[in-house]
């Protein structure tokens, strides 16, 4: 029997992607913001068994899968932390601007650009921040280099990437799509429902993900200032440096900022979704192109210029790269391996070495669990150790005595 809206939701499994508002319309679901600060969608009309049934066959808070062999394509390279890939390097936009804007070293910035003035592709469909409400993320989309400009850097806050994603399969034109892995797990899902993805959607490029906060992780950072959210003009979480302030604008001109660790040290509370912390797939999986933050040891060490890891893991990737390499839009230092990502990715590697033992702990609670294929969860759970595996179970377990494993239906 299918799950309904408010069963994932209230199971703490949604991540408020948008798809599923994307494919019943507008008229059906809707996105609202909840009171935690999270987006959900909300069922404004009644969903017939087959728009049900598709919404749970793509739901990446019910099942994500990895990536097979045959996607990947010949001669990848495989690990069991962080799946395939054709070729791995440390580089940066070719663009200084770009580069020193960027969140990182402005790789995803770069290759949406190229993809745009090379016409592979007649748009981007990514998010950005609104001059209105520049903490409540949007859906974008970038048709030349100034709309992907206009959206460049990272978004440490909710918002529904997929919310128009049917409308875009509806142009029936080429575009690619710039968002988390879990979004693109989801696209993943879709394509085995509707031809069209494969045939449309050109390039999946994403980030490696630590997971994304609701709206108390950045309105604890404003409680710093003197500040409230209506005064706003400007909300940047990362850029102009690496890793750069955080830094809010007001209208009538002051501005304040906050280190890199004031925000994200580790004895924050990042008020991460529950969802997040179910992730076996943050590493970008199922995309063509992944960025990642590859800071030795897993963390900064002051302000540098910005740098990135890139992981091709589809042939079609590794061509984009290559061509952006060969027509110097991406500046490639080195090859990388496998043994610096997890260096530099070992909370990632941490996190899925935990899955297995917080599913049990969902499942032992009677709780819906979400469910992974080709993402090696029970062999990752054996590197770390049956004391690792019991330890997230009985974590899952005190968090649901405190209700951390749910929410309220979204209203």
């Amino acid at each position: 029997m299918a799950h309904t809206l408010a069963d994932i939701v209230t199971n703490g499994l949604c991540m408020g992607c948008g798809l599923c508002a994307s494919l019943a319309g507008p008229d059906r679901v809707a996105m609202r913001w909840t009171q935690e600060g999270r987006l959900r969608p909300v069922a404004a009309a009644p969903l017939d068994a087959a728009t049900l049934d598709l919404i749970n066959a793509v739901c990446p808070g019910l099942h994500v899968e990895g990536m097979d062999a045959a996607t990947a394509g010949p001669g990848a390279a495989f690990d069991t932390a962080f799946g395939y890939a054709q070729a791995l390097w440390r580089g940066w936009s070719g663009d200084p601007d770009i580069r020193f804007r960027a969140a990182t070293g402005g790789v995803l910035t770069t290759l949406a650009i190229y993809l745009l003035e090379t016409k592979e592709i007649e748009f981007i469909a990514h998010v950005k921040s609104p001059s209105d409400k520049p903490l409540r993320n949007i859906p974008h989309v970038s048709v030349n280099r100034a709309d992907v400009l206009d959206g460049m850097g990272s978004r440490y806050a909710p918002v529904a990437p997929l919310l128009h994603l049917a409308q875009h399969l509806d142009r029936g034109r080429p575009f690619a799509v710039v968002a988390k892995p879990c979004d693109i797990s989801a696209i993943r899902n879709l394509a085995k429902h509707d031809k069209r993805v494969d045939r449309l959607i050109k390039y999946l490029l994403t980030i490696s993900c630590a997971g994304e906060p609701d709206l108390h992780f950045t309105w604890r950072l404003m409680k710093q200032f003197p500040v409230r959210e209506e005064e706003l003009s400007l909300m940047r979480y990362r850029g102009h440096g690496c890793p750069g302030p955080t830094r809010f604008e007001t209208k009538d001109g002051r501005a304040f900022e906050a280190s890199y660790h004031d925000g994200w040290g580790e004895k924050q509370n990042w008020h991460l979704q529950f969802r997040c912390k179910m992730c076996m797939d943050p590493v970008g999986e199922q995309a063509d192109v992944v960025a990642f933050d590859v800071w030795p040891g897993a963390s900064p060490v002051g302000e540098g210029e910005g740098f990135s890891g890139i992981a091709a893991r589809t042939m079609r990737g590794k061509a984009l790269v290559d061509a952006a390499i060969r027509d110097g839009v991406l500046i490639v230092e080195r090859p990388m391996t496998f043994a610096e990502f997890h260096d530099t990715q070992i909370h990632q590697v941490w996190k899925k070495m935990g899955v297995w033992g917080r599913q049990w702990g969902l499942r032992l609670a009677g709780q819906l669990a979400p469910r992974f294929r080709r993402l090696r969860v029970v062999r990752m759970a054996f590197k770390g150790g049956l004391k690792h595996t019991i330890k997230n179970a009985r974590g899952i377990l005190q968090r649901r005595k405190g209700g951390g494993t749910a929410e309220p239906i979204a209203g």
